[in-house]
C-alpha cells in the first residue's frame, strides 16, 4: 500500500464527513408503506461501527472500529426518519456528526424496514465523490452500510474506497449513563514489562488524566509494553480493552475511551508523569581501589562518602570506626545505610586540623583529599539532564549525647578546638541540589560545588544553584517516610548542563564541625522522581 495516499484520503473521507454529505434519503422509486402500529423505530441505537479502505482487487484494510457507536433515529413525517452518528471517528480522526435526513421507509416482510441513500458531492477545485447508503430496521436494530466511490481529489481519480458498516441495537432509555475508570494499574504479573512502573497511576476525574512513575533506567522497548488492568463502572466498556499492551515510550499518551451502557463516552488520557531513580541501597562496593584489608571500607554502589577522610584518620589514630556502614535495619530488602558522626579526637597535627567530631556524610559525588582544606574534599553532584521534580525515602535517626562546637571562625582551622555545648542537641539533614555547570570535569571534578564557606563555591549558597529542598530533624527511633519537593530557583532548560547532588549527613552543621559524637542517621528506599 502506498502510505501516502492512504493518509491523503484518510484526510478526503474526514473532509466528505464533515461537509455533511449524507442530505437526502430515497425508496428507490419504490412506494412506502405505512409502518403498522406498535412498531416505533425511532430512539437512540448502540453498536459496533466498522471502517475499511477497499484498495483495487478489492483488497481491504482496516481503517478504524468504534465498538459502542451511538446513532439516533428521529420521526420526520409519514413512514419517514432521520438519522444521525454521533461523534463519528476513525483512524485517531474526530469527525462530528453525521446526518441522513429525509430517509423513506420501505415494508420488506417478516417486520424489516429498510431504506437506500444515493447521492453526489462537488466541492470545487477539490474532490468529488458517489456516496451510496442502505440501512435496515427489524428486531430493534439498525444495520447501516455506507459506501463512498468514484472520489476524485483535484480532478485525479484515487485508488481507494470507503466502506463503513453499522449495527446497533436499540436501546431501551433505562441503560446506565456513567463511564468512568474506576481502577487503572499496572500489575507485574501480568507483564514483566510492567514491574518498571514504581508508583501506580492516579486517575484524576475532574481533568480525565491517569499519571504514573516509571523507573528512570526503563527501556523503550518496556515503556512500549506495559499492560494496564482496568476497571470501569458497571455494564460500561473500555478502549483499547483492558489487558491490552500499551505503547507509553518517548513520551506518548493513550487515550481510553469509556462507553456507557446507554452509549455515552467520556475519554481519559494515560501518560508518564515522570520517571524515577530508585536506590535501595543494598549493593556496596569498595570505596577505594587496592585498599589494606586493616584500612578497606565500603560504599553504596554510585555513592560516595566521607569514609575516604576517615580513612586518613584512621591511618594516624585519629578514628576507631568508618563513618559510613551498611546495616541490616533495613525499611526493605537486606541492607540500609547506617550514617554516624564520630571522635576523632581533636588534634593539631601541623599538616592539618584533626576535628573533635567528624560529621558522617553519604552524597552523589566525589571525595578527593584536600589536606589543606577539607571542606573542599567533598565535590557534590554527578551530571544530571532531567527536571528533578521530589525526592522520597525513609530514615531514622538517633542525637548523640553530647553536642561539641566551634566557636572560632574560619571554622576549618579551629575544628580541633571544639568545645561541650550542653544546650544543643544535634540534629541531621538530607538535601537535594541541582546546580548548573559550563561542563563535566571527570578527572579533577573542578566544576563541583563542595562543603567550603565560600560562598560562590558552596553547594548550599552558590548563585548556581537552579533547584534545593532540604529535610532536618531530631530524633525519629521509627521508620519515617519523608518527600522534599524542589524549589526551583531557576528556570529549566533541557540545553543546560546540571548536576544534581543528594546529601545525608548524621550532624546538619557538620560544616562548621558542630555535632555530636555518636549521632545516627539511617536511610533507605530512595526515589529521585524527575520530568
Amino acid at each position: 500500500m502506498n502510505r501516502m495516499k492512504k493518509n491523503l484520503f484518510l484526510c478526503l473521507f474526514a473532509a466528505l464527513c464533515t461537509t455533511s454529505v449524507f442530505t437526502s434519503c430515497s425508496d428507490d422509486d419504490q412506494p412506502g408503506t405505512t409502518t403498522p402500529v406498535g412498531v416505533d423505530v425511532t430512539g437512540n441505537y448502540k453498536g459496533a461501527l466498522d471502517v475499511k479502505l477497499v484498495m483495487a482487487g478489492g483488497i481491504e484494510a482496516p481503517a478504524g472500529n468504534v465498538p459502542s457507536q451511538l446513532v439516533s433515529v428521529t420521526k420526520s413525517g409519514e413512514n419517514v426518519v432521520n438519522l444521525k452518528i454521533t461523534d463519528f471517528s476513525f483512524s485517531g480522526m474526530s469527525l462530528g456528526d453525521i446526518e441522513l435526513e429525509g430517509c423513506q421507509l420501505t415494508d420488506a416482510g417478516n417486520g424489516t424496514y429498510t431504506f437506500t441513500s444515493t447521492s453526489s458531492l462537488e466541492v470545487s477545485g477539490l474532490l468529488s465523490a458517489d456516496i451510496d447508503a442502505k440501512g435496515s430496521f427489524a428486531n430493534e436494530t439498525l444495520t447501516l452500510d455506507l459506501d463512498i466511490d468514484n472520489v476524485k481529489l483535484v480532478g485525479n481519480p484515487v485508488d481507494y474506497t470507503v466502506k463503513a458498516t453499522y449495527s446497533g441495537t436499540k436501546l431501551s432509555g433505562t441503560e446506565s449513563s456513567e463511564a468512568k475508570i474506576l481502577s487503572f494499574v499496572f500489575d507485574k504479573e501480568v507483564s514483566a514489562a510492567n514491574a518498571v512502573v514504581l508508583e501506580q497511576p492516579v486517575i484524576d476525574e475532574a481533568s480525565k488524566t491517569i499519571k504514573f512513575t516509571v523507573n528512570a533506567a526503563a527501556t523503550t522497548e518496556e515503556l512500549s509494553g506495559l499492560t494496564p488492568t482496568i476497571e470501569v463502572s458497571d455494564k460500561a466498556t473500555v478502549t483499547p480493552a483492558s489487558g491490552t499492551t500499551a505503547d507509553f515510550s518517548n513520551g506518548k499518551t493513550v487515550t481510553y475511551t469509556v462507553t456507557a451502557e446507554n452509549g455515552t463516552t467520556v475519554e481519559y488520557v494515560a501518560s508518564i508523569s515522570g520517571n524515577v531513580s530508585f536506590y535501595d541501597f543494598e549493593t556496596w562496593v569498595e570505596g577505594v581501589e587496592g585498599q589494606k584489608p586493616e584500612m578497606t571500607f565500603y560504599n553504596p554502589e554510585g555513592w560516595c562518602s566521607s569514609n575516604a577522610g576517615v580513612q586518613f584518620l584512621k591511618g594516624f589514630g585519629m578514628a576507631d570506626s568508618y563513618v559510613v556502614e551498611s546495616t541490616s535495619d533495613a525499611h526493605s530488602g537486606e541492607k540500609a545505610v547506617s550514617i554516624t558522626s564520630i571522635d576523632t579526637k581533636g588534634k593539631d597535627m601541623i599538616i592539618a586540623k584533626v576535628p573533635k567530631v567528624t560529621t558522617g556524610s553519604l552524597f552523589l559525588g566525589s571525595f578527593i583529599t584536600d589536606v589543606a582544606n577539607t571542606l573542599n574534599s567533598t565535590k557534590f553532584g554527578v551530571p544530571y539532564s532531567g527536571k528533578a521534580v521530589s525526592l522520597k525515602g525513609w530514615y531514622k535517626y538517633t542525637p548523640g549525647a553530647e553536642f561539641y562546637v566551634v566557636n572560632e571562625q574560619p571554622y576549618a582551622q579551629h575544628c580541633h578546638e571544639a568545645v561541650l555545648d550542653k544546650t544543643k542537641t544535634d540534629e541531621f539533614m538530607i538535601s537535594i541540589v541541582v546546580y548548573e555547570t559550563d561542563a563535566y570535569d571527570t578527572d579533577k571534578w573542578s566544576d563541583c560545588l563542595t562543603g567550603v564557606t565560600d560562598t560562590e563555591n558552596n553547594i548550599y549558597t552558590s548563585s548556581r544553584i537552579a533547584a534545593i529542598a532540604q529535610l532536618t530533624g531530631g530524633q525519629q527511633d521509627e521508620w519515617k517516610e519523608f518527600e522534599l519537593p524542589l524549589e526551583w530557583k531557576k528556570e529549566y532548560s533541557a540545553d543546560k548542563k546540571y548536576r544534581m547532588a543528594i546529601i545525608c549527613s548524621a550532624s546538619k552543621d557538620g560544616d562548621k564541625f558542630w555535632g555530636a559524637p555518636g549521632s545516627k542517621l539511617i536511610v533507605d528506599d530512595f526515589e529521585l522522581v524527575a520530568e
